[in-house]
């Protein structure tokens, strides 16, 4: 194989994990972060909130290479805390790294991908895109709309011969736990609830499944040969549980989430 693949935020966690296992398969691909990388020449220092800074980016691609195959959207970051207290312009930034900055990824590639009338884009949403957190509300609603920006992004250049998926990993054992903004602002008035869900949903985190096989399937999405479907949820529990959502009474999934993580 040799496709040309871009992807945003491959310098840890899963991101990292998906680079290595493309280029074992043969992919050139070109890795997109904030973060510097030394002595690669296929990374390039861009935060993807800057759109003529990642428009600029994809050009240099496509001028090296001629083309454009897959671009996968892994780039985000985490906040936690009550909704009430989140600052606004925290969650302001999340919402520009995880939703805007992914649209800046994909409005820069789509050109190319609609001249070739080919390639395929892989989001990375969660979980947590169908399963609304307590005390994670703010990332929650990014992985919620970037499943929606997939869903229409699928029948809007299905006609140009361009595929669209969305992945939703669980806990996973990253440095995204690490990174991850925590506030406890207002747990008084919460009664402790906040830091006992985020205690909880880290320990789930760090006793969650490797990076490495969650890159499994999504290197899968990217590089199978027939037509992808619009979603792929990782994990076989995390399947069942997406499984069930659809199949429960709302209230009684917002009941099993609060003994989860609201208490």
């Amino acid at each position: 194989m040799n496709e040309v693949v871009i992807l945003t935020g491959g310098t840890s966690g899963i991101g990292r994990a998906t680079v290595q296992l493309l280029r074992e398969k043969g992919c050139r691909v070109y890795e997109f972060s904030r973060r510097a990388a030394e002595n690669d020449p296929n990374h390039f220092s861009v935060d993807v909130t800057d759109g003529a800074a990642v428009k600029a980016a994809v050009e240099a691609v496509f001028a090296r290479e001629g083309r454009v195959d897959i671009l996968i959207n892994n780039a985000g970051f985490g906040i936690s805390g009550a909704m009430e207290f989140t600052d606004s312009a925290d969650a302001h930034k999340l919402m520009e790294v995880n939703l805007f900055g992914m649209d800046n990824v994909i409005r820069a590639v789509l050109p190319h991908m609609r001249e070739a009338k080919a390639g395929r884009i892989v989001n990375i949403s969660s979980v947590a895109g169908v399963f609304a957190i307590p005390f994670q509300a703010w990332y929650s609603i990014s992985k919620a709309a970037v499943r929606a920006l997939t869903m229409a992004l699928y029948n809007e250049v299905a006609p140009f011969g361009i595929q669209v998926a969305n992945v939703l990993p669980g806990d996973i054992k990253t440095g995204f736990t690490a990174a991850r903004k925590k506030s406890a602002v207002g747990d008084a008035a919460y009664g402790g609830r906040i830091a006992r869900s985020v205690e909880k949903m880290e320990k789930d985190e760090q006793n969650g499944m490797r990076p490495e096989d969650a890159a499994k399937t999504i290197v899968r999405v990217a590089l199978q040969k027939r037509r992808v479907k619009p979603e792929y949820t990782i994990g076989f529990s995390y399947k069942l549980l997406v499984l069930l959502d659809s199949l429960l009474p709302c209230r009684l999934v917002r009941w099993l989430l609060f003994q989860l993580y609201g208490k």
